[in-house]
């Protein structure tokens, strides 16, 4: 399937299931390499649920650990310019590596939003880590510290991503066709 059909809008694909594993293996060999101790990974839900899933099973650290904030941002194809936390962080994470896992990053609002969150958590270190990265549009400050692929100011959906909800499910990332 080259193209779909989500809501109102056709889709095709952009990036292929096989490239996306490929670039997961990549991501999740970097932090095997970095040897950092007791990490805490965190997923920014829903998006990045996936791709989660994929890193977490190919990390080989000890004690390495997972949990999950929940924010929107989105309406649409739009960003709304504003984050909302419907699930913050439940623990206590004072101390811990903290490597804060993201679906896709574009204008950086909702990374502001996880660091002013973990600002006063005096955790010990803190990575971003990114399936894909919206250069073009991103304008903070804030460090990126890997990203899997950087991709155009182009709106996609698929593996985690989604379209007002749906197309989560889809394994392979496809990018809003110009109609």
């Amino acid at each position: 399937m080259n193209s779909l059909k989500l809501h109102d809008k056709t889709f095709e694909i952009f990036i292929s299931e096989k490239e996306i594993q490929q670039i997961v293996a990549k991501i999740a060999n970097d932090i095997n390499k970095s040897k950092i101790e007791n990490p805490l990974f965190i997923a920014v839900m829903n998006g990045a649920f996936l791709f989660a899933a994929d890193v977490m099973r190919q990390i080989t650290l000890a004690n390495a650990e997972i949990s999950f904030i929940k924010l929107a941002s989105y309406e649409g194809t739009e960003s709304t310019g504003k984050v909302n936390e419907l699930i913050g962080i439940g623990e206590d994470i004072t101390g811990r590596n903290v490597i804060v896992l993201e679906d896709i990053i574009d204008t950086g609002n909702t990374l502001v939003k996880i660091t002013d969150l973990l600002k006063n958590e005096n955790i010990k270190s803190l990575k971003i880590v990114t399936l894909l990265h919206k250069a073009e549009v991103y304008d903070k400050d804030i460090p990126i510290d890997l990203i899997g692929k950087n991709i155009p100011n182009d709106f996609v959906v698929g593996y985690g991503l989604d379209y007002d909800e749906i197309g989560r499910n889809l394994p392979h990332i496809y990018k809003l066709k110009n109609e």
